[in-house]
């Protein structure tokens, strides 16, 4: 897993000399790879930024995960996301506590996958 947040050095850089939209989609561009999986998290599914990052997924064959609400906005990370986990609200502080529960389910899941291993829950 490489968390996209984690490059401050290439973020600032690359926000200061282009655009600050496509900070994440440059990073996709760069480390992902066809076989890929790419987990996009937007509360609103508006995020310039996570759209950006998905499309340029897409572009490259990596797989899209979508982690939104219920928000209008959801629509357009659907679109672009092969799975999308839509929380049952537009309760931001909500929808980022599902969002939180949702992914250690899914690294228990490929954890006990990886390791043939049981869940522990």
């Amino acid at each position: 897993m490489i968390p996209l947040t984690g490059f401050i050095s290439l973020s600032t850089a690359f926000a200061n000399d282009v655009d600050p939209d496509l900070i994440f989609a440059q990073l996709v561009w760069g480390l992902g790879r066809p076989g890929d999986v790419f987990i996009a998290i937007s509360t609103s599914g508006r995020s310039p930024n996570v759209l950006a990052a998905l499309k340029a997924a897409r572009l490259i064959g990596v797989t899209n995960i979508g982690f939104t609400g219920t928000a209008s906005g959801a629509v357009a990370m659907s679109k672009l996301s092969d799975i999308t986990l839509a929380a049952p609200t537009d309760d931001t502080p909500m929808i980022q506590q599902i969002h939180i529960v949702a992914a250690h389910v899914i690294c228990e899941i490929v954890e006990c996958d990886l390791f043939k291993t049981k869940p522990t829950g």
